[in-house]
């Protein structure tokens, strides 16, 4: 009932597109709804990280003014409670949002705004996790977000994420612009141990990382397992995600078991739920039927999602309250609304 991990840009439902591109200002290479799916969504055969990442191509384009921002947080945030969640936390990378001439304030003000709107209307709670991005020569876009995240921060942004092509742009050399948020007391979050082994994983926590997007790679190193364990760092796991993009090669070598064996906090997250064309219930099911995990299992999963949410400790305990009373219903409820 709570989704930590999931992308704005690759969350965006098809019926949306001709709203966002009239607001962007974007032409659309087709209207009819199986098309834009089509462009949005890998097909079950995906071969690889980069067939995964074209699907981004197009929503980027339509998200380039504050008004489309706005329009899409706001109707991710009424799909999320049509589906049951309470809690959800968004990323987005602001530096990837300016072609039209935002400022990286102005996305990040218009994102908020929207969200701020759903949390209204739609009872949940929520927040934005900003994107500093993997890259060459952007160093200082990556500060200006930082930047940004502080003055955002308790404001609608909740933390800090590096995103980006892991293997190719390694975790280390993001160092300066990490040690300049936890600086400015900005929670961390790390994209690691996804596309790159585990030591990009121990990159993020000497970054500062509380929680781990994706860590799937971290099974690979037993000294590491209990670092994670004894520091009680979260790892967002994706899995329907990794398994498209081939960070896991079968369904079997998914390291969930060994995660919870080793008392390790997972969580279960969908990533991107138009690209894959998932939801947080389908991503529960997934697991319970490739692994035999109990309902008490799945359920604690959850609970660990409400630990590592961004939240006050009274809102904390609200949303703990509410997956101990609810979550079996909610799992074993039909197909959820707004998929």
């Amino acid at each position: 009932m709570i989704d930590l991990h999931l992308h704005l840009d690759g969350s965006i439902d098809p019926e949306d597109m001709p709203r966002l591109a009239e607001l962007s200002g974007a032409a659309l290479p087709s209207t009819r709804q199986e098309e834009l799916r089509s462009l949005l969504s890998v097909e079950p055969d995906c071969r690889n990280l980069g067939e995964y990442l074209e699907k981004f191509q197009l929503p980027l384009r339509v998200l380039q003014t504050g008004e489309s921002l706005e329009y899409a947080v706001y109707r991710l945030l009424e799909r999320l409670s049509g589906q049951g969640l309470c809690h959800g936390e968004i990323r987005f990378a602001p530096q990837l949002h300016l072609e039209k001439g935002m400022s990286q304030e102005q996305a990040v003000s218009a994102a908020a705004a929207g969200l701020l709107r759903g949390i209204r209307d739609f009872g949940l709670s929520a927040g934005l996790i900003l994107c500093c991005m993997r890259g060459e020569g952007n160093r200082a876009e990556n500060m200006e977000t930082v930047a940004v995240a502080e003055r955002f921060l308790g404001r609608g942004v909740c933390a800090l994420d590096l995103a980006g092509n892991e293997a190719a742009y390694p975790t280390y050399r993001f160092a300066d612009v990490f040690r300049r948020a936890r600086e400015r007391g900005i929670p961390v979050v790390i994209h690691a141990g996804e596309a790159a082994g585990a030591e990009s994983v121990r990159t993020a926590l000497e970054l500062g990382a509380v929680r781990i997007g994706h860590g799937i790679h971290a099974a690979s190193d037993a000294e590491l397992m209990e670092i994670l364990r004894d520091r009680g760092i979260f790892l967002e796991l994706c899995y329907s995600s990794n398994l498209q993009t081939r960070a896991v090669g079968l369904p079997e070598e998914y390291p969930l078991k060994r995660f919870l064996d080793r008392g390790i906090r997972a969580t279960v997250n969908t990533d991107n739920v138009t690209v894959s064309g998932t939801s947080l219930k389908r991503e529960y099911l997934l697991l319970q039927e490739r692994f035999g995990l109990s309902g008490e299992a799945l359920k604690g999963l959850a609970i660990n999602a409400a630990e590592a949410a961004f939240v006050t400790e009274g809102q904390r305990a609200a949303l703990k309250e509410r997956i101990d009373r609810e979550f079996p219903l909610w799992l074993s409820s039909g197909e959820p609304k707004g998929k």
